[in-house]
């Protein structure tokens, strides 16, 4: 199913009140969410328009996320208006040049584009975390059960509900303590990073669930990348570049495989939720490169008991595009 990318029927009256009367509504992108994205432009100006309908979606967190980016440094766009009960917020344009298809058209920029991106997660990690939920046990298995909820059914598979949950406490038991919590973005990723100022800095997107957690998570997000291929050697070398900045040892190592684990569970159960409940056939395609992620994870010694349990209730055969496996 194909996203409504028809204006929302307020926006003309919105951006009038923005004093943008007139300014032509031209679709950008749908979201994953109920969030939709339209460009705004009046003669040689041009804005975003978010559309983030109530009761399924509230601008409020991401507006509050970015004004505390913007007061430390980072480039989040500015909130040019903001219409909170309709959903409906102006943003600062940051153009159309993302990080991903930079480095899919330019490789040789792959490595030094990926580089300012973990010295950006370097420098917010410095900082004390600009909110306040914790990113904790209930969120990380809440999260991960996703996968049990959504794409064990999709292939067939009946599997032990009870023993996945102990799994994951064994294993994410160590990372709750132990760590200075962060800001952490959560979609972290090539096609959330934008090319801005000529292409010197990278400006932040999609950035509205921002949790207090651990430095590792969106290391994760940025280099092992459901929507594109990330060399191996490119993440060695980046997760050597952040050790390297920040003095992480072992413990952090360790911690980056486990959310590894764990946030790739978690969208494989996204992804055949958007599929079967949503009607968004696209996703499931990208299921196997989260699979390649998620074994390689569960190959570290720390993974141990949710590797079992994957090797107990998911048979290889099971793993794959969740469509293609359920034919």
């Amino acid at each position: 199913m194909a996203v409504d990318m028809t204006p929302p029927l307020a926006a003309p009256a919105f951006l009038a009140s923005a004093a943008w009367d007139g300014a032509r509504i031209l679709p950008v992108a749908g979201d994953a969410s109920f969030r939709r994205y339209f460009r705004v432009v009046d003669g040689d100006r041009s804005a975003i328009l978010m559309d983030a309908p109530p009761p399924h979606e509230d601008p409020r967190p991401f507006l509050a996320v970015a004004q505390w980016l913007t007061d430390h440094g980072f480039a989040a766009p500015a909130i040019l208006h903001a219409d909170l009960d309709q959903g409906l917020v102006l943003l600062e344009d940051f153009g159309d040049v993302r990080l991903r298809e930079t480095v899919d058209a330019e490789p040789a920029r792959e490595r030094g584009l990926y580089g300012a991106a973990v010295d950006l997660l370097v420098r917010l990690h410095a900082e004390e975390a600009g909110v306040d939920t914790p990113y904790d046990r209930a969120v990380y298995q809440r999260e991960a059960g996703l996968f049990v909820e959504w794409y064990c059914p999709a292939v067939g598979l009946n599997v032990d509900a009870a023993g996945y949950v102990a799994a994951w406490d064994a294993v994410l038991a160590p990372l709750l303590d132990g760590h200075r919590p962060v800001t952490v973005l959560r979609d972290y990723h090539a096609e959330n990073l934008m090319l801005i100022e000529g292409g010197e800095r990278l400006g932040l997107l999609d950035f509205q669930d921002a949790l207090a957690g651990h430095p590792a998570y969106d290391l994760v997000s940025l280099l092992q990348d459901a929507r594109r291929d990330v060399p191996a050697a490119v993440e060695a070398a980046m997760l050597a570049r952040y050790r390297e900045a920040t003095g992480a040892g072992e413990a952090f190592d360790i911690a980056y495989h486990v959310l590894g684990a764990q946030r790739n569970a978690k969208i494989l159960g996204i992804f055949t939720r958007l599929w079967k409940r949503d009607g968004k056939p696209r996703y499931p395609a990208l299921c196997p490169r989260v699979w390649a992620y998620l074994e390689r994870d569960l190959a570290h010694p720390a993974l141990a008991p949710v590797a079992d349990w994957f090797a107990a209730n998911v048979p290889a055969d099971r793993r794959g595009d969740p469509m293609q496996v359920a034919a």
